[in-house]
């Protein structure tokens, strides 16, 4: 009798459990600071009062892994999530995405070519690159050999804390046009080639996480240069007066997409918000704020002249830059991560 009672017992605390996931809100993740603050005056706040259901918005910092246990573990926690584009691939190949309805979304011919998948849409077109404080810099870097050049600009360096990014900007520092990155990086003796470039600046990193950290290491002085992502730097000139700089030739830009994780309670939901996401009267509002390209094609159109030269996928500034490889780092990401942490911890 008593073991029927704990299986009972065990019964209801489990059926509440799921009768409780069931019925929580609509749970939207981002990437936190001034970019999801301009999302939630954008698309979270009006679709929450347009569809008369509460949604909930929380912040992550990325990480594969992190997606895989929260639907590993059963029904996940988050519903919609933004992903960089590695994200999605590894994602869609594994099946922790549900599949995107895109007729709800208008048809794949609304958007970017590289904004379309079957587990994913495109949400921002995104730049990470060289950026510096205007007001203290009398002279302005102009490529990653400036910044490398730690004589004629003296002071810390700011970096994404990963091998993405930091390899690619090492090989443009130490000579290798732009455009032919990958080709050396694909090749072992590149690699190697990457590493002993950052090793020369080594003790003069800042490693940073999380997008809001470069603002803050350059706002406050502890860096002269940093790593950084285009929207962030333009958003907060705009919102604080100040006169951070971004340099486009040598940026490296991708595209973020909404997903779904499988097994959402609220899949339904998180498809309408998506859908209302992406409608082009609603990306275009997103330059005013921070200057993220719009894979709706017709967003742009609606976009103010007066923001458009911000964005990177302005001709102007695409030139000389690069677009992520993305199956580069689906192949390689996890040996090229473990050789950096290795690398850093020595």
């Amino acid at each position: 009798m008593r073991l029927l009672t704990a299986s009972l017992l065990a019964c209801s605390i489990l059926t509440a459990g799921l009768t409780g996931a069931q019925a929580r809100d609509l749970t939207v993740v981002s990437w936190g600071g001034n970019f999801q603050d301009a999302q939630r005056i954008i698309h979270f706040k009006p679709y929450a009062q347009e569809s008369g259901k509460p949604l909930l918005d929380e912040s992550w910092e990325g990480g594969y892994g992190v997606l895989q246990a929260k639907v590993k573990a059963g029904v996940p926690n988050w519903d919609v999530v933004e992903v960089e584009s590695e994200e999605l691939a590894l994602g869609c190949a594994d099946g922790i995405y549900e599949k995107i309805d895109w007729v709800k979304l208008g048809g794949k011919d609304k958007y970017l070519p590289a904004a379309v998948n079957e587990c994913g849409v495109g949400n921002i077109v995104w730049s990470t690159g060289l950026s510096y404080d205007g007001a203290k810099l009398k002279e302005a870097p102009k490529t990653w050999a400036d910044f490398w050049d730690t004589k004629k600009f003296p002071g810390k360096r700011g970096f994404r804390k990963g091998p993405k990014y930091a390899l690619e900007f090492a090989l443009m520092a130490d000579g290798v046009p732009a455009g032919e990155v990958y080709a050396v990086l694909s090749k072992p003796e590149g690699v190697d080639r990457a590493f002993k470039k950052l090793e020369e600046i080594k003790s003069d990193i800042i490693w940073w996480e999380a997008g809001a950290q470069p603002l803050q290491l350059l706002a406050s002085g502890e860096v002269t240069m940093t790593t950084a992502y285009n929207g962030r730097i333009s958003g907060l000139n705009r919102s604080e007066g100040k006169q951070f700089g971004f340099m486009f030739p040598g940026s490296i830009y991708a595209i973020d997409s909404w997903v779904i994780l499988k097994d959402s309670p609220n899949k339904e939901a998180a498809m309408d918000f998506i859908a209302y996401a992406s409608k082009a009267e609603n990306q275009a509002k997103l330059p005013e704020y921070i200057a993220y390209g719009l894979p709706n094609v017709e967003a742009g159109a609606l976009v103010p002249e007066k923001y458009r030269s911000e964005l990177p996928t302005t001709p102007e500034n695409l030139k000389g830059a690069v677009p992520l490889d993305v199956d580069f780092w689906t192949d390689h990401a996890e040996e090229l991560t473990q050789r950096f942490n290795a690398w850093l911890a020595q």
